[in-house]
């Protein structure tokens, strides 16, 4: 699962029935409630009854079927605003295609790596450049890449050091399914090596130049169950030339008696053209936490490597990176907005590593080594900041910015001083820079957009939650608005995994705002604004925090006049969908609308998928007392009343989507759908060549942003987007 978003709503009494259509038209006929065929189970006292549980074979025609009638109602339903919907789109095409979309860029003493969507294509090709300017090229273009009718996407992409060579994942259709391929950057020739069951960026190339490390999923047996796919993920060896299947396991689950894992562990391996040294780590679903171990490179050729523990899960370890025979620590074992401790990697020694950046009213939010320093990004309310520690005198000191705005991206080669990374604001186009260790330059990799957003501005306040919490609010508005409540607002909540929502630049949202729409933008408890503490206090039997925050959000914007009921609607996505759904269950008669977008819906029944598991260490289990009481008070669909008015609902999914199971989405329709009293609409929007939102071309996402705007606007009774009777 994976951060969100947030839209507008308000309503009023249009029916689901969509009362007023144009004259000579017919409603669209809703396709038949969904069968209920309860499944009761007991957990520890409590039963707890399914109505749909029948949905979750995805393979199962009926089911089938009546995702496809859904889609195809909600499809029918937003078609009735064809000519405003249209004059939507072609604005929001306008606006996106302004820029040139510009990310992930990699410096290496050669050349610029990066992806970017060139004004007139659908999706981001793979690009290189010499670093002293001169002509970029395509290195692979995903839309001459295969011979179906779907659509592939770069997911990932790893260089070599010395630039000769580029691994890259591609995916069909937002699947995440990746199979690595290698391409020549000289020729721009594919090699013949192609490794499938790729699904993670774990790609490390050795200083050799012709081999590298990748984590793969394992080839499941006819009697395995497909929610063994992203378990068991091991680190392997592969050399350029030989075929993946004869490639080593070097670390992972049962590689070595030496280091013990479980499956649900996945399986990593660095290298560093600065260091002697291989590190090994140890990811735990998304547990913040990390298991750390080191062996000599020459010797992590084999599962004969002898790896030494350097951090283990009680260390409190977040990220790491090295240099020679050091190894830079982030922790927040002592410290929950993080501090940096180092340690030698031929004698490891966690618990008595010497500080390097003590622990501050700041949250450190990722560390990079550099040929002439350690970077260190700092998050101080809201704000990023960049901080660099020298290695020869161990003093830090701060890097001037050229802006106030957020950081993302940081990317450093251990060869080169200084960084790249990308620096953007709410209301503020991002702009790549790079460093050498004093100037900071803008690479003109990505060209400024031109598109005006001077008559917008944006504030950054703090919203009571129901314990008395202040929680941080962003909210983007026209300068010249009154706060009469007059105003369509969004707002957007996440709070999971300890992810935080920094200001983000998008052209797109002018399209909003110039109909004097207002964003916002909630930084709710089980986000990471505040460190591990922020991120605790919205997880597991806390999550109800997450819920309270974002309502609170949602009263501030009403008490202050923002915005009015009428004009409200929430949006979320992911595991974002627990607060969405929360809300909902909760609160209707507080917003007029919410979105949810791939949302976690049925948190009882999230484990029992593919991506699942994965996820215990956030959400809980229902094998233990305490992980289902935390999983049933986060169940959107087990709260749902009959006979309650709740506010008009879009869920949205992709059937591709390996994180959260599009049967989760479809399951809340049906019951959202037979428990209604208000006759608002409840609708249920299905992408066939999409999944989580990785891989998703231009022309999806600027297409699925119509569709929710166009159910804003005819919920916020919009005259432009009203039903003519």
């Amino acid at each position: 699962m994976t951060p969100a978003k947030s839209r507008v709503l308000a309503g009023s009494a249009l029916l689901f029935v969509l009362a007023a259509l144009p004259a000579a038209a017919a409603a669209p006929a809703p396709p038949p409630p969904a069968p209920v065929r309860p499944v009761t189970e007991t957990f520890f006292g409590t039963k707890v009854t399914d109505p749909y549980r029948w949905m979750e074979n995805l393979s199962d025609p009926e089911v089938v079927k009546y995702i496809r009638d859904q889609n195809d109602y909600a499809r029918a339903v937003l078609g009735q605003f064809a000519a405003p919907r249209a004059k939507l789109l072609a604005r929001i095409k306008e606006l996106d295609d302004a820029g040139i979309p510009v990310y992930d860029a990699v410096r290496l003493p050669s050349a610029y790596f990066y992806m970017k969507i060139p004004r007139g294509a659908n999706n981001a090709k793979l690009y290189v450049r010499p670093r002293q300017g001169g002509t970029e090229r395509v290195l692979f273009d995903p839309e001459r890449f295969g011979k179906t009718s779907s659509h592939y996407s770069v997911d990932y992409y790893s260089p070599s050091l010395d630039g000769r060579y580029v691994a890259f994942g591609v995916a069909e259709g937002g699947s995440e399914n990746d199979t690595l391929y290698v391409i020549d950057v000289a020729t721009g020739k594919r090699l013949t090596d192609a490794i499938t069951r790729m699904t993670f960026d774990g790609v490390a190339w050795r200083p050799d130049g012709r081999s590298f490390y990748y984590s793969r999923m394992p080839k499941l047996g006819p009697h395995d169950s497909p929610n063994a796919a992203r378990q068991r993920i091991r680190a392997y060896l592969h050399v350029l030339g030989r075929f993946a299947e004869r490639d080593p396991v070097i670390f992972g689950y049962g590689a070595s008696p030496a280091v013990a894992f479980k499956p649900d562990e996945t399986a990593y391996v660095m290298v560093s053209p600065s260091s002697p040294y291989a590190v090994g780590y140890i990811v735990n679903g998304v547990q913040p936490n990390v298991r750390v171990y080191t062996t000599l490179a020459s010797q992590a050729t084999s599962a004969k490597a002898r790896w030494k523990q350097v951090a283990s899960p009680d260390d409190d370890v977040k990220n790491v990176d090295f240099r020679g025979s050091t190894i830079y620590l982030q922790t927040y074992k002592r410290a929950p907005r993080y501090e940096v401790v180092a340690t030698s990697l031929a004698a490891p020694d966690a618990i008595h590593a010497r500080a390097v950046v003590a622990a501050s009213s700041r949250v450190i939010t990722g560390i990079s080594v550099a040929a002439d320093g350690l970077y260190v990004q700092v998050l101080d309310a809201g704000l990023g900041r960049m901080r660099k520690v020298s290695y020869a005198t161990g003093v830090t000191s701060n890097v001037a910015l050229p802006y106030d705005g957020a950081i993302s991206e940081l990317s450093t080669d251990p060869r080169l001083p200084g960084f790249v990374m990308k620096l953007g604001a709410w209301t503020r186009p991002s702009l790549i820079f790079a460093s050498n260790g004093a100037a900071l330059v803008d690479t003109g990799l990505k060209p400024p957009i031109p598109v005006d957003f001077s008559a917008y501005t944006s504030v950054e306040v703090k919203a009571p939650s129901k314990d008395g919490t202040l929680i941080p609010l962003s909210i983007i508005y026209p300068k010249n608005m009154a706060l009469d409540g007059s105003h369509p607002a969004r707002l957007e909540g996440y709070g999971a995994y300890g992810t935080t929502v920094d200001p983000y630049f998008s052209a797109t949202r002018l399209a909003w705002l110039e109909r004097g729409g207002i964003f916002a933008y909630a930084h709710i408890r089980g986000g990471g604004e505040y460190g591990e503490d922020w991120h605790r206090a919205g997880m597991k039997l806390t999550k109800q925090n997450s819920i309270d925050d974002m309502i609170a959000c949602a009263q501030y914007l009403i008490q202050n006049k923002y915005t009015s009921t009428p004009k409200l609607g929430i949006w979320g996505g992911s595991a974002g969908g627990i607060v969405i759904g929360g809300f909902i269950d909760q609160r209707p008669d507080l917003i007029a609308a919410a979105i949810d977008a791939v949302g976690s819906n049925n948190a009882l029944r999230a484990e029992f998928s593919p991506n699942g598991p994965g996820n215990v260490p956030e959400f809980g289990t229902v094998k233990t007392q305490e992980g289902f009481r935390a999983l049933y008070a986060m169940d959107a669909i087990a709260h749902v009343k009959d006979g309650t008015p709740y506010p008009a609902v879009l869920l949205e999914t992709g059937i591709n989507d390996p994180r959260v199971a599009p049967w989760e989405s479809a399951k809340y329709a049906a019951r959202l759908q037979a428990a209604t009293s208000s006759g608002r609409p409840i609708l249920l929007r299905v992408d066939y060549e999409a999944g989580h939102g990785f891989g998703t071309t231009k022309a999806q996402a600027q297409d699925e942003l119509a569709d929710e705007w166009t159910f804003l606007l005819w919920q916020f009774g919009d005259p432009e987007f009203a039903l003519q009777r």
